[in-house]
């Protein structure tokens, strides 16, 4: 069962990055009234936790390349990126968001947090 599991996660990793990208972009965008969602907790851990996810989904997608360091930082400055434009979008597309500089700190920690993980993953299971 766990088998079957892997191998699905591991055929489908590219759309699930592609489909939590597409998520975070959409739920970062639109007005939080809209969602029909209370949130309870801090909008920071809301950010560490959503880039945390992205960066670990893209990392597990381009694992083939996951002994190399370059490929790492490569995925994690795209992702900064993406949150830059993410919060510029909120300020110039939107009415109801706003772009703060907090969010794109919350963003780095996230994306860090997920290549620690990552990397600690790997070296305790050397066939993640």
């Amino acid at each position: 069962m766990l088998k079957r599991i892997k191998n699905l996660l591991e055929h489908n990793a590219y759309a699930i990055s592609i489909i939590l990208t597409c998520f975070i972009t959409y739920s970062s965008l639109v007005s939080i009234a809209d969602l029909n969602v209370e949130i309870t907790v801090s909008d920071k851990f809301l950010h560490i936790f959503a880039y945390s996810v992205l960066t670990l989904s893209w990392l597990f997608a381009v694992k083939k390349s996951h002994s190399k360091f370059k490929i790492k930082v490569q995925v994690g400055l795209v992702l900064f990126l993406f949150g830059i434009l993410i919060e510029v979008l909120q300020s110039s597309l939107t009415i109801y968001r706003q772009g703060d500089y907090l969010d794109i700190l919350a963003n780095t920690l996230g994306i860090i947090l997920a290549i620690v993980t990552f990397n600690s993953l790997f070296r305790i299971y050397k066939t993640i």
